[in-house]
Formats: structure tokens, C-alpha cells, sequence
């Protein structure tokens, strides 16, 4: 299970700010490609389940994932996780031509879709996706994700923060930002609902 806090910044200027904040405490930063497929009668996502390509900084390396069973409340998010490498010369053959998905034979991950969801019995497509910049940043021993998704129809800003203290953890955040005058309110829908809804969170 996969537990994040996940708090959205108001504009580009409170993500500069904190961008500013966070300098001394960065990491890296990752150039992220989203790529999502569903089977042709939505087998996945009428059963709150996600199968995603991220390729990362060019294809220097790539990502297959499984979400499933979102919740997310008050900034907090849970949703149990699967991830394994993936071949990105092969990601993006999968984009042109997604049935190769059903094609893949050692893939954990394809193999419980396939069984559990019926996921490719009538046929796989690509929904397209979107860029995530994300910096990450070592911050009093917390890993901070500051990232700008930037879909077709506008960008949207956001600080995430894997833990196993959530509300401990969101509390030292709440106090953070509004120490620095960052102005955030609480991310009540994932980035791939926001993709699907073609419209930003108010």
C-alpha cells in the first residue's frame, strides 16, 4: 500500500517559492512521460485500476505500474501499488501499437490484468497521458516531490510526500508552508483523474 500526502499549490508563483525553499535540500530532478492503456471496454479503470508507462529523462529508463483501490482524503492518499522495470525501446512500441502489451510474457504486473481484470480480452488501447517535472528534495528526513504536470489543457502544481506517519508527517508540511506563506490546499483527486476530467482542480 502506497501512503502519500499529497497537497496541491495554488499557482506557478507558490511553486517557485517553494522551488526557492527546498534549493538547499535537492536531490534531483526527473523529466517524467505518462503513458496509460486500458482495455477496449474500460476493464481497468471501471474498476478503479490504472496501468502505467512512465519513461524517465528521455528514456534513460522506464517503468511499468499498477494502481488500484484509490482512496484519497484530507491530503492523504492510499492505493495499493505494483511496480517493475520495463524495456523503454518496448514502451514506446507498446504506444504505436498497444496490443504488444498482451505480447509480454514475464511481466508480473501484465499477468494479473490479464487474470484478474480480463484485461486485453477484447482488445487494448493507449489513452495518451502527460510530462510530470518533478524535483525531489531530502527534507528533515522526509523525500519531497515537488512536481509541474503539465497536461494539454494547463499545469498543475503540486508537493507529494511518502510516509508512514501521514497525519504526523502533514502537519510538519502544513506548518512549513504557511510559515513561508506558500498557499496550498488539500489534492482531492489523483494526477491520472485530473488527465481523464481534462479539467483542473479548482
Amino acid at each position: 500500500m502506497e501512503v502519500e500526502i499529497k497537497l496541491r499549490l495554488q499557482d506557478s508563483t507558490y511553486h517557485q517559492k517553494l522551488s526557492n525553499l527546498l534549493s538547499p535540500f535537492h536531490t534531483k530532478t526527473l523529466i517524467q512521460e505518462n503513458i496509460f492503456f486500458d482495455g477496449t471496454n474500460s476493464e481497468l479503470t471501471s474498476n478503479l485500476a490504472v496501468l502505467r508507462i512512465r519513461f524517465y529523462n528521455m528514456d534513460q529508463n522506464c517503468v511499468l505500474s499498477l494502481k488500484a483501490k484509490p482512496m484519497i482524503s484530507g491530503g492523504v492518499s492510499r492505493m495499493e501499488e505494483h511496480e517493475e522495470p520495463f524495456d523503454p525501446v518496448l514502451g514506446r512500441a507498446c504506444i504505436a501499437e498497444p496490443w504488444r502489451l498482451l505480447s509480454v510474457g514475464d511481466s508480473k504486473i501484465l499477468r494479473r490484468v490479464r487474470d484478474e481484470y480480463d484485461f486485453g480480452a477484447s482488445g487494448v488501447v493507449c489513452l495518451g497521458g502527460f510530462r510530470n517535472v518533478r524535483a525531489v528534495h531530502k527534507w528533515r528526513e522526509l523525500k519531497l516531490e515537488l512536481d509541474e504536470t503539465n497536461y494539454d489543457f494547463g499545469t498543475n502544481y503540486e508537493l507529494e510526500c511518502e510516509s508512514d506517519d501521514p497525519e504526523k508527517h502533514k502537519e510538519l508540511l502544513e506548518d512549513f508552508l504557511k510559515e513561508n506563506g506558500v498557499q496550498y490546499s488539500y489534492s482531492n483527486v489523483s494526477k491520472f483523474a485530473i488527465f481523464r476530467s481534462r479539467k483542473l482542480p479548482q
